[in-house]
């Protein structure tokens, strides 16, 4: 499991976790560690396990899974007490830590978190030999096409993303990784975690792209049934209901991941928040 632990020059004493989406590394918070670094957090920032620099094995894939290497991190690095941050399959991966160590965390911050739907109830299933299949046949341009969903407007900027992601099609194992992206997809469709809100203790903030809608499996559904779901902001506020001692915060003209494209605004509003 490949991480990194940034030390802060001036430390307050506190430490932060920052959990990655299923499209992404360790690699592009590096905004977010820079600041978080500066204002006196310890971060640490893994690759999890079927990710990035990190081993990518082919077994089952769960959220209690994925959090107790997590928990294991921690407890190597002598960490026994975090502020959680996760984004997108990361909120999915933070809610489950959460749950799983609650005398671990003292906040949670859930960024544009998927999750907040019960995938099952409106996506067609599919069996893991047609998701893998699909996903064999992943390109650049496929890639790009998805995370360009991501943003109200596409910026040159963000291209670094992409390139983080089409690593692998270059390699002579791409199939393997084709295969571990069917499980981690299947491990989201199957475990979802909002049925639990309810038993979140520790204090929680729900920050999102007010022009957010992304969706797991979206092409899979027709243009009608597309707009009855992922509306983030009203999402956000239904979780809110179910947890209880959280707060929400939708960002104006932001998609799903507002730690790239409003990096000043979101260090801002977490850091209000901590």
């Amino acid at each position: 499991m490949s991480y990194m632990d940034v030390q802060p020059l001036k430390p307050n004493g506190q430490n932060v976790i920052l959990f990655h989406g299923k499209n992404f590394s360790g690699l592009y918070w590096s905004n977010t560690i820079k600041f978080l670094s500066a204002e006196g957090y310890r971060v640490v920032t893994p690759d999890q396990v079927g990710w990035g620099k990190s081993a990518k094995p082919s077994v089952k894939y769960t959220f209690e899974m994925l959090a107790h290497n997590n928990k294991l991190l921690l407890d190597f690095l002598g960490i026994n007490k975090v502020i959680v941050i996760g984004h997108s399959m990361g909120g999915m991966l933070a809610s489950r830590f959460a749950l799983l160590y609650p005398e671990t965390i003292s906040k949670l911050i859930l960024e544009d978190p998927l999750g907040l739907e019960d995938y099952k109830k409106f996506i067609p299933y599919s069996s893991m030999d047609a998701i893998y299949k699909k996903e064999l046949t992943a390109t650049y341009a496929s890639y790009k096409k998805y995370q360009m969903s991501y943003y109200p407007v596409w910026k040159p900027a963000y291209e670094l993303y992409v390139k983080a992601q089409a690593v692998p099609l270059k390699h002579k194992d791409f199939a393997s990784v084709a295969w571990v992206n069917a499980l981690t997809y299947q491990m989201i469709y199957e475990q979802p975690v909002l049925y639990d809100f309810d038993k979140l203790t520790m204090p929680v903030l729900l920050i999102v792209g007010e022009s957010d809608r992304t969706i797991p499996g979206k092409d899979k559904l027709d243009k009608i049934h597309q707009k009855l779901h992922g509306n983030y902001p009203q999402l956000a506020l239904k979780a809110s209901k179910k947890i209880k001692n959280s707060k929400v915060i939708t960002l104006p003209g932001v998609g799903h991941i507002p730690h790239i494209q409003v990096p000043e605004l979101f260090n801002r509003r977490i850091l209000e928040f901590l």
